[in-house]
């Protein structure tokens, strides 16, 4: 096999491996019984030494709609409370979390409920996984109720919570499923998703549920899932013109959502985590969401209008013929290419069932080659950018030596002040290329972790990734503070530090405290650091300065004894950076803008102390 080659090429085993657990079966007869106990009803189990909790597919009808005056998708932040505070924390540039509105309801009503919330406790206390389930629109729900339970475990232990949803249609926009990835939650979720289902294939807008045929087909779905054994579906009366226009509605909306790239519109509907396509002649698994879409249309068009009714309802059927085959597992093409890939590509073909059909196949296979041809293996990325970084060395290598020039420079500028006051000099701006250029580098690394595309404990398993991450933040953020403030950003955005630091440093310094915290207890340096330990000391200095400019001009008591707090907290802080030795020589240099403020503040303050007692009250 190609060394190169995606995880398409297990895709048709690892769904074969699902299929043989009982975790497909156990969740969907708890979902069956969900659903027959009617609207908004769940369902609490433990099996052996799993816990299982299944949403009904059988939702208030409110919930495939909203208020007129309201939008199809809202921000996830609106469930409040923190709930989701990993996911809705946003980053420059970054659009907002989004989720389907209706169910977003639908899950704050559950989350209120301390039945459900006792029941959950009780499962974690006593078992170490977790199955979040569910069928139809509960699949979506259960989807926004295993992030919040995966939201609420990350600050406690590792959690191990698996949930999978039957013929669920899409919840959110693209910003959820990138901020999925960013916490490594993608393998949380498996979305199983019948080759001709509509449901999964439809963003539930306005232009679909106040339709008849709509309304009727929801009411039908809803009534056979209460009562599977007391209606045939022969007694549904929906026209074959119904049919074909709610077909034809699927069809056009997935055709939409599959020619839509990456970084397409905000507000539109975007896969999430895992999906197990199933048929009848087996499943594959795939986890790109630009390719699960395309598949997902090319699926749809191997059926037909006739199976609008019944597909959604025969989840049941699927997890039991699969669960059959995975245990006599017969490939009906007789024989498989010496290849692995190839036949590997085949078997992944006829899993989907369109090894029979010419032209559908045809597209199907470029499907799953250009995933092969999108994705390296995560092991590979790693050691490619290990070979990349001995490539960028000498950026680094440059900046070091400036700092270095800076340090010994007659200005006796510093480091930091030398760069933000710097004029048209060649040699900043060489710096300043260097900056830009290992900006690239990391932010590179950031977006492939985002993605999945590198292993799970990156930081952890490679010596050279948190030693070279946290001398580079050392090195330049140093740089990049003198930027923004060079630039007057912080007059546009407001200060550096909650406004305009960039998200790698944040991920880096998480990196270097969980290495570090417990190896730097009872040691103590003996000379100043090389680099000033904390990164965005110069955007506190810029925040001081700012503070002493409003000091000289207040005439407010209150407002002087507030100023004066700030600017003694300041002090006292980078007394203790040098008392251990924390910062670098270049921060007391004698024109560094930290001397410069230190000597005008404390000629300041005995100036100020004075006012401030005589004018506020004892």
């Amino acid at each position: 096999m190609d060394a190169e080659a995606s995880s398409f090429e297990t895709s048709e085993m690892m769904g074969t491996f699902l299929a043989s657990t009982p975790l497909l079966k156990e969740a969907w007869r708890l979902c069956s019984a969900a659903n027959a106990m009617g609207s908004g009803a769940f369902v609490v189990e433990q099996v052996g030494g799993v816990g299982y909790v299944a949403f009904s597919g059988v939702q208030e009808m409110p919930v495939l709609g909203w208020d007129p005056s309201c939008t199809m998708l809202a921000p996830l932040d609106a469930a409040g409370h923190g709930l989701f505070a990993a996911l809705t924390r946003r980053y420059e540039g970054e659009e907002p979390v989004m989720v389907h509105s209706g169910v977003l309801h639908r899950f704050l009503h559950y989350h209120s409920r301390n039945d459900l919330q006792s029941q959950i406790d009780s499962l974690l206390d006593k078992t170490k996984s977790i199955v979040i389930t569910g069928h139809s629109i509960g699949g979506s729900v259960a989807f926004l109720i295993a992030l919040s339970l995966l939201s609420f475990l990350k600050s406690i232990f590792p959690p191990s919570v698996l949930c999978i949803g039957f013929g669920s249609p899409f919840l959110g926009n693209e910003s959820l499923s990138r901020a999925i990835l960013r916490e490594r939650w993608a393998n949380s979720f498996c979305n199983v998703v019948a080759t001709h289902d509509i449901l999964p294939r439809l963003s539930l807008d306005q232009s679909l549920i106040q339709t008849p045929h709509w309304k009727a087909l929801i009411r039908f779905w809803y009534t056979f899932m209460m009562s599977p054994n007391s209606m045939n579906l022969t007694d549904f009366q929906l026209t074959e013109e119904d049919k074909a226009w709610l077909f034809s509605f699927a069809a056009a909306n997935m055709e939409h959502l599959a020619q839509a790239g990456e970084g397409s519109r905000w507000r539109s509907f975007w896969p999430l985590g895992n999906y197990l396509f199933c048929s009848e002649e087996g499943m594959i698994c795939l986890d790109n969401a630009v390719l699960v879409k395309k598949m997902m249309h090319l699926m749809l068009r191997t059926s037909s209008p006739s199976c609008v009714i019944e597909e959604h309802l025969k989840y049941g059927w699927y997890v039991e013929r699969l669960s059959l085959q995975s245990l006599g597992r017969r490939f009906i093409e007789g024989h498989l290419s010496e290849s692995s890939y190839e036949a590997s590509l085949s078997m992944a073909l006829n899993s989907l069932g369109t090894s029979q059909q010419v032209l559908i196949a045809l597209m199907a296979k470029d499907c799953l080659k250009m995933a092969r041809q999108k994705e390296r293996h995560p092991n590979l990325n790693a050691a490619y950018l290990a070979t990349k970084l001995s490539k960028i060395a000498p950026y680094r290598a440059e900046i070091e030596w400036y700092k270095a020039f800076c340090d010994n420079s007659v200005k006796q500028r510093g480091y930091y002040d030398s760069f933000k006051q710097r004029g048209a000099s060649k040699r900043e701006s060489h710096i300043n290329k260097n900056r830009i250029m290992l900006k690239a580098f990391w932010d590179g690394i950031v977006s492939m972790m985002d993605r999945n595309k590198l292993p799970l404990n990156f930081h952890k398993s490679l010596e050279w990734v948190i030693e070279e991450s946290q001398l580079y933040k050392l090195l330049v953020e140093p740089l990049d503070i003198a930027e923004y403030y060079r630039l007057g950003m912080h007059m546009k955005k407001g200060h550096y530090i909650s406004n305009g630091r960039e998200r790698r440093y944040e991920i880096f310094n998480q990196w270097w405290t969980e290495r570090v915290v417990i190896e730097k207890l009872g040691n103590r340096r003996t000379k100043y650091a090389s680099l000033t330990q904390d990164t965005c000391f110069w955007a506190r200095v810029e925040e001081a300065k700012e503070w002493l400019d409003k000091i000289k001009s207040e005439s407010n008591p209150n407002n002087l004894a507030f100023l004066r707090d700030r600017l003694n907290e300041f002090e006292a802080y980078a007394m203790k950076l040098f008392d251990g030795k924390e910062a670098s020589a270049d921060v007391l240099a004698k024109n560094s803008s930290f001397s410069l403020w230190l000597k005008e503040w404390r000629a300041l303050k005995s100036q100020i102390y004075p006012l401030i007692e005589l004018a506020l009250p004892d």
